[in-house]
């Protein structure tokens, strides 16, 4: 999905919100990460609602980003590198479907490459497992309420940043370091 001066959104879910967008906020090319929920059949749902598990949503992040600095399929390949894409509705120990591995494509384009993406991290068996992570059309994205937002960046100490989403953005780090933001 192309919007104004060339940028593209991308949306994914890979566990709680606040890991994955920690560490696309650092990714060269990435103009602006939101937390939200996609991928039910509620209007409008509140975190509580996506946490009851009824609303069928998934916790994800809205990513847009300039394609003439990262592309689509580098997105992906980070990723597939910062979630387990083989555990079925769970993160660690963040479990139900508001966690599943997910992308929600924008374009014939988007699902074509991340078709491609998904069986090349089978095919390399850089998880132990088999990729379950869901590819569906985009569909409404809700923004999480504010307080989620840039959650890890305001809140690095709290028990659960520091304990789960650090160690993910240090791997991110360590793995991309030549394409972090500076």
């Amino acid at each position: 999905m192309t919007e104004r001066n060339g940028r593209e959104v991308a949306t994914l879910a890979g566990g709680c919100f606040w890991c994955i967008e920690a560490v696309f906020d650092e990714l060269k090319g990435v103009e602006q990460v939101a937390s939200g929920y996609t991928g039910g059949h509620v209007q409008n749902p509140t975190y509580e609602q996506v946490c009851g598990k009824r609303t069928g949503h998934a916790e994800a992040i809205q990513i847009t980003f300039d394609p003439s600095v990262v592309s689509y399929r580098e997105l992906l390949e980070v990723f597939f590198t910062v979630h387990d894409p083989t555990t079925k509705d769970r993160q660690g120990n963040d479990v139900g479907p508001q966690y599943r591995s997910a992308i929600f494509y924008h374009s014939p384009e988007q699902q074509a490459t991340a078709v491609e993406v998904m069986a090349q991290v089978q095919r390399d068996d850089i998880w132990d497992g088999k990729v379950v992570t869901e590819l569906a059309p985009a569909g409404a994205f809700y923004p999480a309420e504010a307080y989620h937002q840039e959650y890890f960046a305001r809140n690095p100490n709290q028990p659960y940043c520091a304990f789960v989403v650090a160690p993910k953005v240090a791997k991110f780090r360590r793995k991309y370091m030549e394409q972090l933001k500076r």
